[in-house]
């Protein structure tokens, strides 16, 4: 087994990241699949609550927050919040609202040491006679989706007596009730009229767990606002406020605190009506110990949640009602009856699913590969539990591109987007083959066009400027590779026979809808991922058609259709070689048009980062070079490495969106350097996208340019450093963007796993050297650590596949130039 003491400690020079209470963008999030998220920031603050079915970014609960009462024996007791100081600015317009309990005392600093799905967080005070650190996760392990899909947080406070006598310690947290909505006038408080109203705290104990229960009377088990949260317990020793004053003014806040800060023990008001209409109440609950000199003691929470009706579709606020669009329950309703019963689930079962997780994280981060590149995949893992992502009550798993700061951001799965994404196929492969399904079931009509969004699903038709919308050339034919991918992770024969004849009907459309001179090559409008057409022959969509043809013929074969597969070759070598004579400029792949301006936004001679993506997914997928000439795709992809990459924006020009500035490092989508920009290149060219620079760093690995690979994998984490941007949210056109979860394909591409679960074998080739060698793999049935090392009893190298999590039973591995069967 590796060593995970590394991935614990929070020694910088191990490679793990710390954020210091400063970073203001440090927001790690908990949460499951299709549960939504709180964010723990880098104060030890609970922030963005988006567990409503709607993204909530910028969001703070009132009256929220957890808080530490010290009282050595025979010496003063100490009160805190148990976050950080504030940090500036502190420009207010009427300065910080009681609600936000700005004006109590915190610690002085503190420290998140985030190695997701796992956040720590470590508090300094001097004038705190304990030691106090918060360790903060949802459960999550790959092939698990359900266990990873809980709709609660565990937060443990570990505390150490630093002092030479017993000392008391008592960690309330308190939670407002927000079921119904909370709204704000413009002084800060909450509105008179706002629509939560009839809430009700109860304080509940079954068998080992306690806490308090935060619903309503309200809303009726359909409503969107129906539902409940829950903070509980399994230490014996508690304290309970089941509602704060419900007083004038700030009483409400003075009376919490002095009740607390006073003696540790919270006096129950003894209100047993629920709130009245508009209004809410806050409780808190809290957890008593006492500490032996140097004794360290946890204090166990878990938050829950359950809010399980959304709309059955992508609009989620707009509340409409119209057949079709009826509300449907999350997932997680499925599993769970209430906010209680989640979080009592994660209680109970807290050493399995600790331990499990620990595993996870362990196997990732003691990885050898480069800390950045470990950085760069766990920083995109939670774009799949964020609200980016839903998972409904039928099982069908959907996403948008991103997400607003209060809604979802272009909708529909969008296949040019999801294109690229990676992480979800390898660590939840049944959720992936679920959008397979839709696609190709659902979305694709008889003729073979593929709604590159999906909205037929939800009974409406799929419109794209005001009228009939296109199908996307380079997400329908992404999507036939995709289909190869999920086949060989799963090795699901039936799957796969499930869905071909669709496919192929979707792969036969491509040639005569989008080729429009019958040479193999498409030329046609070309609808594509910039949210453009492009229109003669080009790169982006020319090896997209290759690598689709080429899966095409393996799944055809698979299927007994030995017709189809023969077809599929004969067209696939004709088109690779009519592609190469049409836009090969001898040192890279462009766009043949003979008047760029003749159609507004291509890119004609421009050097395309986007240009070898369908090589790219062929060489992640195990289908290969799409060209013979392996020259021109090394020389394309260095090309687009020495032209692309910016050491700097100070001199950049950009009039689009603006993702990297200043002495930021970056790859723009494209260059001109020989000439011949168009008067309006493609909307996007200048821009700088995450998902785009990772598969341009995986596709430089595969060709050998690893150096170069990771200087751009470095240069977009840099940019993600807690300060500027949060290290667990990329944006694009919104929120944990879908395409940065391309960034798995640095771990395919860097091990040289191969993986063919049909055939019951894979394979691994790093591309870097190391005598003592460790990284993660997954496929569909299992998942674990690839180990390389020296061979104390003979000086060889040797390899070794530690099994983590799921069966790979009979599977054969090739490594080293030897074989061996799990």
């Amino acid at each position: 087994m590796i060593d995970t003491k590394r991935t614990v400690d929070a020694n910088p020079a191990n490679g793990l990241r710390t954020y210091p209470g400063d970073a203001g963008e440090a927001l790690f999030p908990l949460g499951g699949i299709g549960t939504g998220n709180i964010s723990l920031g880098s104060r030890g603050e609970l922030r963005d609550w988006e567990i409503f079915n709607l993204p909530a970014k910028g969001t703070q609960m009132p009256n929220t927050f957890f808080a530490i009462r010290v009282a050595p024996e025979g010496g003063e007791p100490v009160a805190r919040v148990l976050e950080s100081r504030l940090r500036p600015p502190h420009a207010l317009s009427h300065g910080y609202h009681p609600l936000s309990g700005a004006g109590l005392p915190r610690l002085a600093e503190s420290e998140l040491i985030g190695t997701y799905p796992m956040a720590r967080v470590v508090f300094r005070d001097d004038d705190l006679p304990v030691r106090v650190e918060l360790e903060a996760f949802t459960p999550m392990m790959p092939l698990d989706p359900e266990n990873s899909g809980i709709p609660a947080a565990s937060l443990t406070y570990t505390v150490t007596n630093t002092g030479d006598r017993p000392a008391e310690v008592v960690i309330a947290g308190s939670l407002i009730n927000p079921v119904g909505g909370l709204t704000y006038d413009k002084f800060g408080n909450l509105h008179y009229a706002m629509p939560c109203g009839r809430n009700v705290n109860a304080f509940r104990r079954d068998a080992d767990v306690s806490g308090l229960r935060f619903s309503s009377e309200k809303w009726a088990p359909g409503d969107l606002n129906y539902g409940s949260l829950s903070l509980m317990t399994t230490a014996p020793r508690l304290t309970v406020k089941r509602a704060w004053l419900r007083g004038a003014w700030f009483d409400f806040l003075q009376e919490f605190w002095d009740d607390f800060a006073s003696d540790g023990r919270l006096t129950d008001l003894g209100y047993e009506d629920p709130s009245e209409e508009h209004k809410t109440d806050t409780g808190s609950l809290g957890i008593v110990e006492t500490l032996q000199p140097g004794e360290t003691k946890t204090f166990p929470f878990a938050l829950a949640w359950y809010f399980p009706n959304r709309m059955n579709g992508w609009h989620e606020g707009t509340r409409d009602t119209r057949p079709g669009r009826e509300t449907i329950r999350n997932h997680y309703a499925t599993r769970f009856a209430d906010s209680w019963e989640a979080g009592a689930y994660l209680l109970n079962r807290m050493a399995d699913l600790r331990g499990r997780t620990e595993a996870f994280r362990d196997a990732l981060f003691g990885s050898t590969l480069p800390s950045y590149v470990v950085d760069a995949l766990a920083g995109n893992m939670p774009v799949l539990r964020s609200t980016t992502c839903f998972w409904l009550e039928n099982g069908k798993f959907l996403g948008f591109e991103g997400t607003f700061d209060d809604g979802g951001s272009c909708e529909g799965s969008c296949t040019h987007v999801w294109n690229y994404e990676q992480t979800l196929a390898f660590l939840y492969p049944s959720l992936e083959r679920s959008m397979r399904r839709i696609e190709f079931l659902e979305e694709t009509d008889d003729a073979g066009k593929m709604a590159f969004r999906a909205v037929r699903m939800f009974g409406c038709e799929w419109q794209w400027g005001g009228k009939a919308g296109p199908a996307a050339a380079d997400g329908q034919l992404g999507s036939v590779m995709r289909l190869y991918r999920e086949w060989k992770l799963s090795g699901d024969g039936a799957f796969l026979r499930e869905l071909w004849p669709h496919a192929k009907r979707a792969l036969d459309f491509a040639l005569p809808h989008w080729d429009l001179d019958g040479d193999g090559v498409l030329d046609g409008e070309q609808h594509n991922t910039y949210d453009i057409e492009f229109y003669g022959p080009n790169p982006l969509t020319g090896f997209m058609l290759l690598g689709a043809l080429k899966a095409g013929e393996a799944m055809a074969r698979e299927a007994g259709d030995g017709e189809a597969a023969d077809g599929y070759a004969r067209t696939g070598a004709a088109s690779a070689k009519r592609l190469g004579e049409l836009t090969w400029n001898g040192e890279y792949f462009v766009q043949a048009l003979a008047d760029v301006d003749a159609h507004k936004y291509q890119h004609g001679a421009g050097c395309l980062s986007d240009q070898l993506l369908g090589q790219q997914l062929a060489y992640l997928y195990g289908l290969g070079a799409l060209l013979e000439e392996d020259d021109r795709l090394k020389s394309a992809i260095h090309a687009v490495y020495r032209h692309n990459f910016r050491a700097d924006f100070k001199d950049h020009v950009n009039c689009q969106r603006v993702y990297a500035l200043h002495d930021e490092r970056g790859l723009v989508l494209c260059s001109w350097p020989n000439g011949g920009r168009p008067k309006l290149p493609f909307v996007y060219s200048d821009e700088v996208w995450t998902g785009i620079e990772y598969h341009v760093a995986t596709n430089l690995i595969y060709e050998g340019f690893v150096e170069e690979g990771l200087t751009i994998v470095k240069a977009v984490r840099d940019r993600q450093d807690g300060y500027r941007r949060s290290p667990w949210n990329e944006v694009e056109c919104g929120h944990h963007y879908a395409r940065s979860m391309s960034s798995w394909g640095l771990l395919v591409a860097l091990t040289g796993f191969r993986f063919d679960m049909a055939a019951g074998v894979m394979s691994f080739a790093p591309a870097t050297e190391a005598d003592d060698y460790a990284a993660f793999w997954s496929t569909g049935k299992g998942w674990g650590v690839y180990r390389e090392f020296i061979d104390p009893s003979d000086g060889r190298p040797a390899f070794a596949v530690d099994v983590l999590g799921g069966d790979m039973s009979g599977v054969t591995v090739h490594a080293r130039g030897r074989t061996i069967v799990l």
